[in-house]
């Protein structure tokens, strides 16, 4: 932990101290400086302040006063003093004469001084009642006073040691720590950006009391909410450390979007003091500020007898036994305190300090010393007197001394200075101890005078240490931090999607090596966890998130940090996909047999079950099923009729299976002669659903097919009207005893259709077709069209595959990625039967794409085309401000304002519709969009009543629509003529000779006005001015003005018989002449009087005033006496005796200086001293006063339709601004109330109030100074009706 910040060496040896006194009396503040010759400066409320009537300021060596005569309540301000670069404040506290006068002796009238031994003060561990009650961050005066004695006798008293504070010290709160000094040595620490707009400031606080620090920082130029960090040292965080003596609050004001944060230390203990340093920072900002806090212990209050505070008491009277009575200690003083108002007597006994006794006394005479004046806890008094004696001495090596902290950034450099007293003195400079070696590079050691200073270079982590500075045998210390730059990322993290059980790796890089940074999932930081879960690798500037075996818990958003930015991606988790190594085949088996169905996947743990046309295969005697490693068997012995049908093998828990078809073959044995014609025993001929043979694409097609026939037949296979045979290497035929068997290695689409097999023997001929289908994978989607997105979502269509493979389509897998990732991540795992998808949680103006698989009972398709690229964006808000601007017979104008909010994608335009009334078909105005905020659409129908409607178009497509209020009549509307001057032009226009004049002025009128322009009652002619017209407004335009365009411009715009005019002043001006007649009046002392005459050109303008200058007739240099003079004589003053002048004057105007002086033609030569006139300072007194109101509002009952007065007063200085307010709402601006004010007094009329008008109504007076507010209730009655007046009166 660094060492504390220690405060700068204070310019004053004794400090003034706040005080309290009655009006009518006087007091006395004093201070000492730490050197004679120091000038000393005093104030009140920050304003200099010298002797006079009220007060008297005296100096004599190091000791200074400021007294104050006939104390009144204006009297009780701030006041300071400035020694150096070092200020003290302290208040004066004026309190009200008491109705008993206190009485005082004839010898000091006003002044009452108190016997120490009399009135013995409270010791050290009890605060009075003024210091448990002041808060810490009060801001108003100490509320402790101090003793009479202090306050009328200062010089008297001597001053309490350093170590025990005063009760003014103890009960100032440490937020505006009264006595702390300002113009502190110059931070040498580097501000990085600035985001502070209030900076923590250092405090100092008792034990046991709170202080609070206060940050504020300026949200409104920045693009994230700041975050704070409170640190002591250099990297212990408070954030963990929040409880009973720590808390941190943070405040938001939406009107000045600041943020306040706050940490106040409660109830402070010693070991609380310390550095502090508070961080802020957003997105790439930063900024940091360090402060100390030093804690004192609670000390005996000035004024209190020493003596009396180490007696010790005993019930015999012996004072050499028993123990410390503090509680009678405390008893005194608290009756002391509350009986000041009283009158006291005065001791004889002579005044001792026996703290200077014991100062000056060698350590033999102690016991003596305590004897005499009748101390017997000598212990006591010796740690208290050890205290005093650790004041810091003033160091003679040293007359500068480092500063308690630097700051510098990593990679720049950094200088520290010291000033030696002795100039030949040699210096040593420390690191952490060990001394620094000078090197051309890093360390560099200068000596100038008695400057010392020491310079390192390219400042790194490294050099963040301790440095001292050696001379002799004193040293002085400092601390160094070296800040290092934020770390921002270069490379982001991408998103991902993995299989259950892979490895995953989020890899990012940032600005520098060897950055710390933080990962974070789903706001969670990440550990190294005792399962070792996850991994954090560095490399150089790459950073990597390992996680060995994923997980579905691992799916979520991660996020990595460093202190200057921030990346997060999406982690998606999906069930690992089960690869079939070998699919099962189609069997056709003969009575007796056995049928083996046989399929290998890729995990051997994956179990399954068999299925035979829909129902669970169940192992018996024939039935066997096995699995052994990857391998899946079901084995049927002795092969049945029954047992022909579809088999199917599906895995656990994955969406897909595995089918094939197993054909019994009966068959028949018969008799057959020798001769016996060729026979095709198949049982699935034909061309039925049921008799089609069905393989999947790129497996083996293999068609068994029995025959008999003696002799032997021959066969052929044809497809259509082709012979099928061996020319392709995929195609095999073979003939066996009893069978032929034709098979297609690695079936395709092409291969589908209805196969023929032939077989003839002189016997005949036999034929059987087998319909073989080949089903596959489907076709690809079309590329996928985005319909529309939004804010962080969009909805995308495709249209099927143009070929389903054979199998319908049972859904569709959707995937999207970022335009400049590589990265596709799934976004359904269960296929999606629709095709049209809502794809969510995408990120607002990042680019994406989207591809689709078509999925059906064989497998997945390849991916489609990726769709056009897209921004996740949503629609704009509605155009604002839409009105007409003009209508005619025709045509129509409209105008409006960009919406509010536009979103992170471009706005592409506008739309504008119209709809007759009475119909709802909106009608495009224009084909298209337009850019502009306003239209003007043409060819409509007279008389035709259309309302109108525009939206905002963006990626995202259209707004919601804004709407006139009401429908527009198509017709024209005669306008009588009208100009629109602008406000500047109302009065004279000034222009300088050579500047152009381009004036605008619009119009208004229907039809088309004539427009003319004359020139002091004179038609405008081409050449001296140039003028253009359009519908709504005119032009007028002077290239380059000269003196003769000056004059008054006449525009008249006219319809018919009527017309408006309008008239503009045109003043050219240039610069003046020289002034006239310079002469030199009188000369006098060190004066001379100077006169001349206005110049006979002005440029066409006022003389704004003349610059006067001198010049000595042997150097001719000119010096200027005056600038902007407003008179035409002067005296020039401070000119040196025996020197000889001349003088010169120019004339100013408000084009600039004359271009010529005009000169003196005799000089003016010095002959005597002159005699120096030190004018009267007087003080200006302060008349500023808050508002208060000096006579209330009073309740009223009022009867409803009678208007009614409420009437207060109120005095303030400066004039309060008044606000009327009826149940807390401002009611300023309502047409039904009337406020009046008038000398102070306030009046709010209602008029003809209702019964709504009751309430609650307040009038607030604010002023500079402070603000007051009254209110009171108004009850409104309702009027009774004549008829039943009339039933009460007969009643009564």
């Amino acid at each position: 932990m660094p060492e504390p910040v220690k405060k700068a060496v204070s310019a004053f040896a004794k400090k003034p101290k706040s005080q309290e006194a009655e009006e009518g009396s006087s007091v006395v503040f004093e201070a000492e400086t730490e050197k004679p010759d120091a000038k000393v400066k005093w104030q009140c409320n920050s304003k200099d302040i010298a002797s006079g009537d009220k007060y008297l300021i005296t100096a004599d060596g190091n000791k200074h006063s400021l007294a104050l005569k006939a104390i009144t309540k204006e009297d009780a301000n701030v006041y300071g003093v400035i020694a150096g670069g070092s200020k003290v404040k302290f208040d004066l506290k004026v309190v009200s004469k008491p109705e008993a006068p206190v009485e005082a002796p004839a010898d000091a009238p006003g002044e009452t001084v108190v016997e120490p031994a009399q009135a013995p003060a409270p010791p050290a561990a009890a605060p009075t009642e003024d210091q448990a009650a002041a808060p810490a961050q009060a801001s108003a005066p100490p509320a402790a006073a101090p003793t009479e004695d202090q306050a009328a006798a200062p010089a008297q008293a001597p001053a309490p040691p350093a170590a025990a504070p005063t009760e003014d010290q103890a009960a100032a709160p440490a937020h505006d720590a009264p006595q702390a000094e300002e113009g502190q040595p110059p931070d040498t620490r580097q501000a990085l950006t600035g985001l502070f707009t209030e900076k923590p400031k250092s405090g100092e606080v008792t034990v046991g009391e709170n202080i609070t620090f206060v940050a504020k920082v300026n949200a409104e130029s920045l693009l994230k909410k700041p975050t704070i960090k409170w640190f002591k040292g250099k990297w212990m965080d408070l954030a963990s450390k929040s409880g009973k003596h720590l808390q941190l609050k943070e405040t938001y004001d939406r009107s000045s979007k600041v943020y306040t944060f706050e940490m106040q230390v409660i109830e402070a203990k010693g070991n609380f003091a310390g550095a502090y340093r508070c961080e802020v920072a957003s997105r790439d900002k930063f900024d940091s500020c360090n402060f100390d806090l030093t804690v004192h212990e609670a000390c005996a209050a000035e004024g209190l007898d020493i003596r009396a505070a180490f007696r010790r008491t005993s019930k015999d009277g012996n004072d050499d036994s028993g123990e410390l009575d503090f509680s009678t200690l405390l008893r005194k003083s608290s009756s002391f305190l509350k009986s000041s108002h009283r009158a006291v007597q005065v001791s004889a006994e002579p005044e001792m300090d026996v703290w200077n006794v014991l100062c000056h006394a060698p350590s033999s005479e102690y016991e003596k010393i305590a004897f005499q004046h009748g101390i017997t806890d000598l212990r006591g008094m010796l740690k208290r007197l050890k205290k005093m004696k650790k004041e810091e001495k003033k160091s003679e090596a040293f007359l500068k001394k480092l500063d308690p902290a630097y700051q510098v950034a990593k990679g720049h450099k950094i200088k520290l200075a010291i000033e030696v007293a002795n100039s030949d003195a040699e210096v040593k400079w420390l690191k952490n101890g060990q001394e620094i070696q000078p090197s051309a590079s890093k360390y560099i050691f200068e000596s100038v005078g008695n400057m010392r200073y020491l310079t390192i270079n390219h400042c790194s982590l490294a050099d963040d240490a301790a440095y001292c500075c050696v001379v002799g045998e004193e040293k002085c210390t400092t601390e160094l931090f070296v800040k290092e730059p934020p770390i921002v990322i270069v490379k982001n993290l991408e998103d991902q999607m993995v299989m259950k059980g892979e490895r995953v790796e989020l890899e990012c890089e940032v600005s520098e090596e060897g950055a710390n940074v933080k990962w974070e999932k789903d706001g969670v930081e990440l550990t190294r966890d005792e399962s070792f879960k996850y991994r954090f690798k560095k490399d150089g500037c790459k950073h990597v998130l390992i996680i060995n075996e994923a997980t579905k818990e691992d799916c979520g958003h991660y996020k990595v940090k460093t202190n200057g930015g921030e990346s997060m991606a999406e982690l998606m988790v999906q069930e690992k996909d089960l690869e079939v190594y070998q699919n099962i085949a189609d069997l056709t088996v003969k009575a007796k047999d056995q049928a083996v169905f046989k399929c290998e996947v890729s995990d051997e743990n994956v179990r399954g079950t068999w299925y035979k046309n829909g129902e669970e295969v169940k192992p018996d005697a024939r039935i066997n099923i096995t699995h052994i490693g990857r391998i899946h068997k079901l084995t049927i012995d002795e092969v049945k009729p029954e047992d022909e049908g579809d088999y199917t093998f599906v895995p656990d828990g994955h969406a897909f299976n595995l089918s094939a078809k197993l054909n019994f073959l009966d068959v028949k044995i018969d008799f057959v002669p020798r001769q016996d014609p060729p026979k095709i025993h198949l049982d699935c001929m034909g061309r039925t659903t049921e008799s089609t043979i069905v393989v999947v694409a790129g497996n083996k097609l293999r068609l068994d097919v029995p025959i008999t026939g003696d002799p032997a037949p021959t066969v052929i296979w044809t497809k259509g009207e082709k012979v099928v045979t061996e020319g392709d290497n995929r195609v095999h035929v073979e003939t066996t005893k009893g069978h032929c068997i034709f098979t297609i290695e690695g079936a395709e689409r092409q291969d589908e259709g209805i196969y023929s097999v032939v077989v003839r023997n002189p016997a005949g001929e036999d034929t059987a077709d087998i319909n073989v289908k080949v089903v596959d994978v489907p076709d690809p989607p079309q590329a996928p069209r985005i319909l529309s997105v939004g804010e962080d979502s969009c909805v995308v269509q495709w249209d099927p595959p143009l070929f389903d493979g054979g199998q319908p389509v049972t859904g569709y897998v959707i995937e999207r990625k970022k335009k400049k990732s590589y990265r596709w991540m799934r976004l359904n795992f269960d296929p999606y039967r629709e095709t049209t998808y809502e794809a969510k949680r995408m990120i607002e103006g990042m680019e994406y794409e989207m591809r689709v698989y078509a999925v059906n009972g064989i497998g997945m398709s390849r991916h489609s085309p990726a769709s056009q690229p897209f921004v996740p964006v949503a629609p704009t808000s509605e155009p604002i401000g839409l009105s007409l601007d003009d209508v005619s017979d025709t045509s129509i104008s409209l105008k409006w304002r960009p919406p509010e909010r536009i979103g992170s994608a471009e706005l592409e335009g506008y739309g504008v519709e119209y709809c007759k009334e009475g119909t709802d078909e909106w009608i495009p105005a224009i084909q298209g969009l337009t850019e502009r905020t306003s239209m003007v659409i043409r060819n409509l129908t007279t008389g035709d009543k259309l309302q109108f409607r525009v939206r905002a178009y963006n990626m995202a497509g259209p707004s919601a629509p804004t709407t006139l209020a009401q429908p527009v009549t198509i017709r024209e509307i005669m306008q009588r003529p009208k100009v629109w001057l602008p406000r500047n032009l109302r009065q004279t226009l000034v222009k300088k000779v050579g500047e152009t004049v381009n004036l605008v002025i619009k119009f208004q009128g229907k039809p088309r006005p004539k427009v003319t322009w004359s020139k002091d009652g004179e038609p405008l002619s081409p050449t001296f001015a140039s003028v253009r017209n359009s519908d709504v407004d005119t032009i007028f335009f002077i290239r380059k003005t000269e003196r003769k365009h000056s004059g008054k411009y006449d525009l008249q715009v006219q319809i018919e018989n009527m017309e408006d005019t309008a008239s503009i002043e045109l003043q050219v001006v240039d610069l003046p002449g020289p002034p006239k007649a310079l002469k030199i009046m009188e000369i006098w002392g060190f004066n001379v009087a100077l006169e001349w005459k206005p110049p006979k050109d002005n440029g066409n303008c006022e003389i704004t005033g003349y610059t006067i200058q001198k010049a000595e007739k042997k150097t001719m240099e000119w010096f200027t006496v005056y600038e902007q003079y407003r008179r035409t004589n002067c005296v020039a003053s401070d000119l040196i005796m025996g020197n000889e002048y001349i003088f010169r004057v120019f004339a100013i105007n408000l084009v600039g200086l004359s271009p010529e002086p005009c000169t003196t033609t005799d000089s003016a030569y010095i002959q005597k001293t002159g005699i120096e006139y030190k004018p009267p300072t007087y003080k200006d007194h302060d008349f500023s006063q808050a508002p208060k109101f000096t006579h209330p509002l009073v309740n009223r009952s009022i009867i409803a339709g009678y208007s009614t007065t409420l009437s207060c007063s109120v005095r303030g200085i400066p004039k309060p601004k008044v606000t009327w307010y009826k149940n807390k709402m401002d009611i300023s601006n309502e047409a039904k109330y009337r406020m009046l004010s008038k000398q102070g007094v306030l009046t709010l009329e209602i008029r003809k109030p209702c019964t709504f008008d009751g309430g609650v109504y307040m009038c607030k007076a604010v002023n500079n100074n402070g603000e007051d507010i009254v209110e009171c209730k108004v009850e409104v009655r309702p009027q009774i009706p004549k008829e039943e007046k009339k039933l009460q009166s007969h009643t009564e």
